[in-house]
């Protein structure tokens, strides 16, 4: 009988003892939302980085601080540049160029002193899985029937490809053959679906699917300056300190583990 108890105590003991570390954990949660007041914080980021962000990104960092809901939208760094300018209610900016965070910190939209120059990224010329196209590189480009690109007018990567062909001295014939896109995520559309023969994307938008394959990546000099996506706090931001603790996080070794796993490089 006394034996009998001794193993009921010990396999008791054992359970408490197995699920004591997930209490803990969500005991550790309840006590932040207590001693937190609920945040909603709304993060503008470029379409190349809503994969990282809604896959990955987000839920961390609410795992991190579950009394703040972060909500983004993303589009076009000029889109949202202009958005930013009109009213939008954001937080946070992740541009994938420093041309729309500049312009926004020179009007006192975007913190200064908060802007951090945080990836890096390349340029890549991309055609539909498993075509063939006389295609072999931006070089060449004006050889496809249709060419995907963002808009130069508003997207970061249509004013990286137009770069990149200027800069080889196709830009007119590639123009010519050109769909141009709203942002970025709609030329890789257009190339997975096989609407354009071949497009321009960055290298971690071709990651993310199978229905693309890169041809070439953007020949060396034919950019002034690397890919950068800098983040930054609106200044007209309701939670600045939920926002700094945001792109604090992205800034953090687990941030940037991430970033790395979606493709992106630190910008160190």
């Amino acid at each position: 009988m006394k034996k009998k108890m001794i193993c009921r105590f010990l396999v008791v003991l054992a359970v408490f003892v197995s699920v004591q570390p997930t209490l803990f954990a969500v005991g550790k949660k309840d006590a932040a939302r207590a001693a937190n007041p609920p945040r909603t914080i709304l993060i503008a980021a470029a379409a190349s980085l809503e994969y990282a962000y809604v896959q990955a990104l987000i839920p961390r960092f609410r795992e991190k601080y579950p009394w703040i809901t972060v909500e983004g939208t993303y589009d076009s760094s000029g889109k949202l540049q202009t958005q930013i300018e009109q009213g939008l209610e954001a937080d946070v900016f992740m541009s994938a160029a420093v041309r729309q965070m500049d312009a926004l910190a020179d009007q006192g939209l975007v913190v200064k002193d908060s802007i951090l120059p945080l990836l890096e990224n390349k340029i890549v010329l991309i055609k539909p899985a498993g075509t063939s196209t006389a295609v072999s590189g931006f070089e060449n480009a004006a050889q496809a029937r249709v060419i995907a690109l963002g808009d130069p007018a508003s997207v970061p990567a249509g004013q990286y490809a137009r770069e990149v062909f200027t800069s080889l001295g196709n830009w007119a014939a590639v123009e010519a053959r050109a769909s141009f896109g709203t942002n970025v995520t709609e030329v890789l559309n257009w190339v997975g679906e096989g609407s354009a023969e071949v497009g321009v994307v960055y290298a971690t938008d071709a990651a993310v699917t199978n229905k693309v394959e890169i041809i070439a990546e953007a020949p060396a000099g034919s950019l002034s300056a690397p890919v950068i996506y800098p983040v930054g706090i609106v200044a007209a931001s309701a939670h600045p300190e939920e926002a700094r603790l945001f792109v604090d996080f992205l800034a953090s070794e687990e941030g940037l583990a991430v970033f790395r796993s979606y493709g992106f490089s630190p910008n160190h």
